[in-house]
């Protein structure tokens, strides 16, 4: 009996941050996102044109969502007309290992399915 709840504390262990993590990065449009800003800060319509297929209402929640979470950062100029841009927070930047491996597991994934490996 021990040995079992040892296995279920272990589990719940090792899922707890997990889920924390996909809570954070959850939908089809942050990670896109974070790459996208990966190569420097950016203004809204040039995060929309490189993130294909997101809208422009859905890209502002996304952004909301990720400023709230501690992704990204916004920044308004005091220009005009006002720029605003965004840019990844140094917290974000930590996810670059993790972005790496879904890369290349995705690379991996894609080569099986396509020689019928899989």
């Amino acid at each position: 009996m021990e040995t079992t709840d040892l296995k279920h504390q272990e589990c719940i262990s090792t899922l707890r941050p997990i889920r924390d993590a996909l809570d954070v990065l959850n939908g089809k449009w942050k990670l896109p996102i974070i790459v996208a800003l990966t190569f420097g800060e950016k203004r809204f319509g040039e995060i929309s044109r490189e993130v294909h297929g997101i809208t422009d209402r859905m890209l502002s929640k996304e952004l909301r969502d990720m400023e709230v979470n501690g992704l990204v950062k916004r920044k308004v100029y005091d220009t005009y007309p006002v720029k605003v841009t965004y840019i990844l927070t140094p917290h974000s930047q930590t996810l670059g290992g993790v972005i790496e491996s879904l890369r290349n597991w995705g690379e991996l994934h894609r080569k099986k399915i396509l020689s019928g490996e899989v």
